[in-house]
């Protein structure tokens, strides 16, 4: 029996994939439990409307991301941090206070998509890179800090 996987079922597939199981497993498990639905005319033209509409919005949010990369690359966000003799910074400046900036101006990026590999603690500008789409899309900003009442 052919049946199109509706979820991730361990041992059997990932979700909208086509597989050959057997009947009563297909009929009494998976279909039951609502974890598939039979392969046929009518479910493979929805299998390929949903494919069709998951391509299309994924190359929206790939449009998307180009665009916020685009707008990252003009942004600065500004920071202060006390210091001490000698140009010692106390503190710094970590991925959820760079997320916070970027909410105040419009943008709005998960916290683990920030690429650090340490928080911000030297002044000046630093480039910090933003992960907006898969890996494949890159964005920068710059994020300048400054010693506070200087």
């Amino acid at each position: 029996m052919k049946v199109i996987l509706l979820q991730d079922v361990r041992n059997v597939g990932k979700k909208d994939e086509v597989k050959e199981v057997s009947d009563g497993y297909g009929r009494n498990f998976l279909i039951k439990q609502n974890l598939a639905e039979p392969y046929n005319k009518v479910t493979s033209r929805e299998l390929d409307q949903r494919k069709e509409e998951e391509r299309l919005q994924d190359l929206e949010n790939q449009k998307q991301a180009e665009i916020t990369a685009e707008e990252l690359k003009e942004m600065t966000l500004e920071f202060q941090l006390n210091t001490g003799k000698g140009g010692n910074t106390f503190g710094q400046i970590s991925s959820k206070q760079i997320v916070a900036a970027l909410a105040q101006k419009g943008v709005h990026v998960d916290k683990r998509k920030i690429i650090m590999d340490t928080p911000v603690a030297s002044l000046g500008t630093t480039k910090v890179k933003v992960d907006l789409y898969k890996g494949k899309i890159i964005g920068t900003i710059n994020v300048h800090v400054s010693a506070k009442g200087a």
